[in-house]
């Protein structure tokens, strides 16, 4: 029997497949297909994504493919800019830049080449998963040509389409967002043209931004690949057919204004329905929901595969403790609670994008960016990373400051903090403690230029305990921390209990 079976090797399947294989646990990975799809998908990722690639050891082979760009600018219907969520200049408390894209194919080899390090991960590709039954010892999957295979726990990561949820029966919740919009890979031999903007910061580089053209003739998105990758997202309008759209003809009409003059190769046009859909049920039984097969987000901040990696680092530091007889399966029933309000909050944030940015009459769209210019006249711009919001339930000390928030990494000499510290769970303390399983790492030995005593002072606190997953556990005194951790984790108290 396999500790975990993993239906699905896209990016986050594969991604969990390492993490998990890293952590010692017993591994299968099942595919229906004997290659990565070939064709470009998903295109972008954030500092946290990087920060997970290192948890699991593949960021050496990841990171030369990505490209580091410069945030998101939206672009009104009157061609100026009515929201700039840009990074340069600001700080990277992650060291990570705020956000990367990337070529989906060669991703998927990376993750997959990973796999070879590890005699305890077992890939199977070619091999579908067709049903699937569970009793008190752990889940029987049935594969092509009827053959079996038992594990003690199932992840799928098996897409929006996903087998694996139809089985189980779990119904979506429907955010009440659907529009049909062309996507359009292409290569790119020289700087995409854009239209005469006005109000584009200095700073901004058009060729180093997601540029979202709120036009209500045709609601736009020019996303800056990895290489000479360039992407187009165009919003089909009301009565255009999805296939006529596809043809090369029309495909070439919609890209003109941005390649004319400028050679270029359309990789693929293909038309696509955005939702905003959640899963009601994360877990059944031992078979938990992962990525695309829990949720679905529209893509205007580029959340949706970072959503599936942040639910396979929330769960793999708890599989590994229920696995190896230090936690009880009771502290899986985590996951949904944790990270469905923190999906929930970003897909709302992505909604709420889209019904401006999809608006086609010209004067609400005027009325929208008088609003807009309004609003952002005296606020700081953001950045799409600071959409995230806390963990709000589950394994997290809430009342104390900071719980829930991701936690920096300072460079400490020329390295990364989580190459110098490892990662699991880590209490980073001014006073000695003596930690158990927990790594303690004492502030005066660590050199980050005071960074951690810096963000511990900020919030009042003389220690922080951060989780595997590098989201806050909570902050106060160091043996405090570590007691209620040990509590939580066991099942015999609740969050609530440390603010009192």
């Amino acid at each position: 029997m396999f500790d975990v079976a993993i239906i699905g090797c896209g990016p986050v399947g594969a991604f969990a497949a390492n993490l998990l294989g890293k952590s010692g646990l017993s591994v299968l990975v099942v595919e229906k297909d004997a290659h990565p799809y070939p064709l470009p998908r998903a295109v972008h990722l954030d500092h946290e994504m990087m920060r997970l690639f290192q948890s699991a050891g593949v960021i050496d082979r990841v990171a030369p493919g990505m490209r580091d760009t410069e945030g998101h600018l939206h672009v009104g219907a009157d061609h100026g800019v009515i929201r700039y969520m840009g990074t340069v200049g600001r700080p990277r408390p992650f060291s990570w830049s705020n956000d990367y894209f990337f070529y989906q194919p060669e991703l998927e080899d990376h993750l997959r080449d990973a796999l070879e390090v590890y005699s305890n991960v077992a890939l199977r590709l070619g091999s579908a998963f067709e049903g699937l039954e569970q009793d008190a010892e752990g889940v029987t999957l049935t594969l092509t040509g009827g053959e079996t295979a038992r594990a003690r726990y199932v992840i799928a990561c098996d897409g929006s389409r996903s087998a694996v949820r139809k089985a189980l029966g779990i119904a979506l919740d429907d955010l009440d967002f659907e529009e049909p919009w062309l996507v359009v890979d292409a290569e790119v031999d020289g700087p995409v043209r854009f239209p005469d903007l006005w109000g584009v910061p200095e700073v901004a580089d058009l060729q180093k931004l997601s540029v979202m053209m709120c036009d209500p003739r045709r609601p736009t998105t020019v996303v800056p690949g990895r290489g000479n990758h360039r992407r187009w997202e165009f919003m089909l309008l009301p009565g255009e057919d999805d296939q006529a759209m596809m043809e090369p003809q029309a495909v070439a009409t919609l890209v003109e204004p941005y390649l004319a003059q400028v050679p270029h190769r359309i990789v693929r046009a293909a038309t696509y329905r955005f939702h905003g859909l959640i899963a009601e049920r994360w877990r059944l039984g031992g078979v938990f929901l992962a990525g695309d097969a829990a949720h679905q987000t529209p893509p205007f901040f580029g959340q949706g595969m970072c959503h599936g990696l942040r639910d396979i680092a929330n769960l793999a530091w708890k599989l590994t403790l229920v696995i190896a007889g230090k936690a009880p399966d009771a502290l899986l029933d985590s996951y949904q609670p944790e990270r469905d309000p923190h999906v929930r909050a970003v897909i709302s944030a992505a909604v709420n994008a889209g019904r401006y940015i999809c608006v086609l009459d010209p004067d609400a769209a005027a009325e929208r960016d008088s609003a807009m210019r309004e609003a952002a006249r005296d606020a700081e711009h953001g950045t799409a990373a600071d959409l995230i919001p806390a963990i709000g339930a589950g394994i997290v000390a809430l009342g104390t400051p900071g719980a829930g928030e991701r936690f920096i990494q300072p460079r400490v000499g020329n390295r990364l903090l989580d190459d110098v510290t490892g990662g699991g769970w880590r209490l980073f303390t001014a006073v000695p403690t003596e930690g158990g399983d927990v790594t303690v790492i004492q502030l005066d030995q660590l050199k980050d230029g005071g960074a951690i005593g810096d963000w511990l002072k900020a919030r009042g606190a003389e220690a922080v305990l951060v989780r595997p997953d590098h989201y806050v556990f909570g902050t106060g005194e160091g043996p405090e921390l570590l007691a209620f951790r040990n509590l939580l984790i066991a099942g015999t108290k609740h969050h609530r209990d440390i603010a009192a």
